[in-house]
């Protein structure tokens, strides 16, 4: 149970991770608002609808961490194509290598729907291949006491405050050496 927990949660922050920082790098940044993202992965139940308060900084911010994050991957291609997103990467984590496929369509300043397929070698818990779909939406203004950068994840709260907090960040630059 622990360890379907922490992989659904794992798999959970890598999704808002790559539908907003992978995607903010090359694609037109999304409406300012409140955005519902629901995701679905094969063989595991549903998480629910992800929701995250973002503004024009906001995207900037995850431009940025994308492109600093590419230090750990040997190939980031983002390919544009009219209302089309094609992505492929190949990214390091943990001794772990992932190489990743997916599709991205839509209006992305009102709705856009992916899919990934992302293989890991060796396996990531006992996984050699993930695909993962999702719904991306722009439901309306945030909601009152969110502010941009806030990334409200069922039964977890407020993931975005969480990761902001300088403990916590003082724990991930531990957790990286």
């Amino acid at each position: 149970m622990k360890r379907l927990f922490a992989t659904r949660m794992l798999i959970g922050l890598a999704a808002v991770s790559l539908t907003g920082g992978a995607l903010a790098a090359d694609t037109p940044k999304r409406k300012t608002g409140l955005w519902e993202i629901n995701s679905r992965m094969d063989g595991m139940p549903s998480m629910g609808a992800i929701q995250q308060c973002i503004d024009q900084n906001t995207d900037d911010l995850m431009q940025q961490r994308a492109k600093n994050q590419k230090s750990d991957c040997s190939v980031m291609d983002i390919k544009p194509q009219g209302n089309k997103v094609i992505i492929h990467s190949v990214c390091k984590f943990e001794g772990i290598t992932a190489t990743s496929d997916g599709e991205f369509v839509g209006a992305f300043d009102s709705a856009y729907k992916g899919s990934i397929n992302t293989r890991y070698s060796p396996p990531m818990h006992g996984m050699s291949e993930s695909r993962m779909s999702l719904d991306a939406k722009w439901v309306g203004p945030c909601k009152p006491g969110q502010k941009p950068g806030d990334v409200i994840m069922p039964n977890m709260g407020n993931m975005g405050a969480m990761m902001n907090d300088p403990k916590i960040q003082e724990m991930m630059r531990q957790r990286q050496k």
